[in-house]
């Protein structure tokens, strides 16, 4: 590569720490979002034992967290501590810094055969934003008032008035920035930074996709980022953003200006909150699609209407977002709108899961653990967006809104869905970044006790939510319907637990691999991309010689090549 790669030797916190290489700070947003996702699994296991056996002794779980306790019964104010911090930890600390910090800044600049991204400053920059705002969110726990206690979305005028709030919006700020940070990194580098005859539909279709995902945290963020910073005036500064005139407070008279909207702030989380979801979704989908053509032998089906639909799917999610607000009465020419473009955007994911499925057809499949993963992740994600049709007419969506139904739809696109990608992408991604293999035995545990024991907490939500039981009871058993299917609750509860075991094999093989794994050559999955032409671990500069691109993303099984697989560096078959 050019002489500025040849530099001199780095101290250890300049290389590992504040570091401006792109596969260190991947790795810092891996293992940092990484331990978030435990620490958010581990608040929701404590939901689950409140839902479960509600009048269980949580004594120790007071002696924890230092609140939220009386004579052994939690309260509910703690509850929905718990349920505000579960949602923002597993969201914007766990699988958006994974999916898009952790895979995007480790592979992206490898897949296009680029050196380091296009400002690695700003990419150290991106990083340390994100771990402060972390740092602030956990940092919560420990005020005198506790962390956010009006849920994920945080509505006004609740939010406004309510303790702990503050830390969250403060936290909320260096998340967003952090995320428009790496955004521009992402855009500028794959336009910029590709390698010689790496043309736009030579990219992996992971490419395509963590590019789309850039353009969606580009242009979503800002409005949430203003609405933080205007919650925040609201409860510093004596505005009345979203707080409306005479609102009655404990029985007195709210001592504001009023003249606000509370459903202003629902406009501006949801225009970033439905982009979201594909912000969550379409990183999955890459990484999906890469071990799918690797782990088939031949290439993706309809490569070119999978980057169209991921495209349309990035431009529509910005005109769906009321989809999520039918019940504060807009009218039904507007809810007609948002039906509508509701069911249009359903079509490019089915596009997309379509040509994945089809890719599957006359394959000769090698069912490694990261095909494993890969594979779960498409009856998943089909039974999240399936879910999701009903949600999107205004009709059932009265009856279904805020319910059970509403925590299985979400969570089976995020949990079962997402994050079975994520962990495809670990185990596939892993031997570059190390040179050793994980241990395929544990791998096998770790996949189906995650895989059954996941569905296992979320299927049972869809029967719940449609006997009517709200998502924000902390205790079901006060109300017929809850008492009803309470020993569905139980059973989701115990399958959490048990998915937190099926995650010990996991953590055990990350890091016991790192020494111990069977070492790998450069190209250990026989793939074609450019990111296997480099050496494992990769290098500074990352590349030994300076890549040039002859040829498509997946040229697996060409008729008449000596080999099953034709990497994008080959100029002859």
């Amino acid at each position: 590569m050019s002489d500025e790669h040849h530099h001199q030797e780095l101290g250890f916190i300049q290389k590992y720490v504040f570091s401006v290489d792109h596969k260190v700070i991947g790795i810092q947003y891996a293992v940092t979002s990484l331990i978030f996702l435990l620490f958010g699994f581990t608040l929701m296991m404590v939901m689950r034992a409140q839902l479960a056996y509600p009048n269980g002794d949580f004594g120790i779980i007071g002696k924890i967290f230092g609140r939220g306790v009386e004579s052994g019964v939690m309260l509910p104010e703690f509850y929905n501590m718990l349920g505000a911090m579960h949602g923002t930890v597993m969201i914007f600390l766990g699988v958006v810094p994974l999916a898009v910090g952790g895979f995007g800044n480790y592979v992206l600049p490898l897949q296009i055969g680029a050196p380091d991204m296009a400002f690695p400053k700003l990419n150290m920059a991106s990083y340390w934003s994100f771990l402060v705002g972390g740092i602030i969110m956990i940092a919560s726990f420990f005020t005198p008032e506790g962390p956010a206690q009006s849920g994920w979305t945080s509505y006004p005028p609740l939010s406004d008035i309510n303790p702990g709030q503050t830390i969250w919006l403060l936290g909320m700020v260096f998340l967003i920035t952090s995320s428009l940070l790496g955004s521009v990194n992402f855009i500028v580098t794959t336009i910029q930074l590709r390698a010689e005859g790496l043309s736009f539909f030579r990219l992996p279709f992971f490419v395509w996709a963590q590019l789309v995902t850039s353009f969606l945290l580009l242009l979503a963020f800002p409005p949430l980022e203003a609405a933080a910073v205007l919650q925040l005036m609201d409860r510093l500064a004596g505005t009345s953003f979203f707080l409306p005139s005479g609102l009655v407070v404990g029985g007195n008279m709210l001592d504001v200006a009023g003249g606000g909207n509370p459903l202003l702030w629902q406009h501006l989380f949801w225009f970033l909150a439905h982009p979201e979801v594909y912000v969550l979704i379409l990183p999955a989908m890459g990484i999906v699609s890469e071990i799918i053509a690797n782990n088939t032998r031949k290439p993706l089906w309809g490569y070119k209407s999978l980057v169209y639909a991921t495209v349309f799917l990035g431009f529509m999610s910005f005109i769906v977002w009321a989809h999520h607000m039918f019940l504060t009465g807009m009218g039904s020419t507007m809810s007609n709108f948002f039906q509508t473009t509701t069911m249009i955007i359903s079509v490019p994911s089915v596009v997309i899961l379509t040509a994945l499925i089809i890719s599957l057809w006359g394959a000769s499949i090698r069912f490694t653990v990261p095909m494993l993963f890969a594979l779960a992740f498409l009856p998943m994600f089909a039974i999240g967006g399936l879910t999701g049709l009903p949600l999107g007419l205004a009709a059932s969506d009265i009856h279904l809104h805020d319910t059970y139904y509403v925590i299985g739809h979400f969570h089976y696109v995020v949990a079962p869905g997402t994050i079975m990608a994520l962990f495809a992408g670990i185990y596939y991604w892993y031997p570059k970044a190390t040179g050793r293999f994980m241990n395929k035995l544990l791998g096998h545990m770790h996949f189906w006790g995650t895989f059954i024991f996941m569905n296992g907490v979320f299927m049972p939500m869809f029967l719940q939510g449609m006997a009517g039981v709200s998502r924000r009871l902390y205790d079901q058993t006060g109300y017929l319907h809850g008492e009803a299917v309470q020993d569905l609750t139980i059973a989701s509860s115990w399958s959490a637990w048990l998915l937190g075991v099926a995650q010990i094999p996991f953590i055990i093989n990350f890091f016991l691999s790192i020494k111990a794994g069977k070492k790998t050559d450069n190209n250990p999955w026989q793939a074609t991309t450019l990111e296997w032409s480099a050496p494992s671990p990769p290098p500074h500069g990352n590349f030994l010689t300076e890549p040039v691109v002859y040829r498509g993303p997946y040229e697996y099984s060409v008729p008449g090549a000596s080999e099953d697989f034709s990497p994008q560096i080959n100029k002859n078959a």
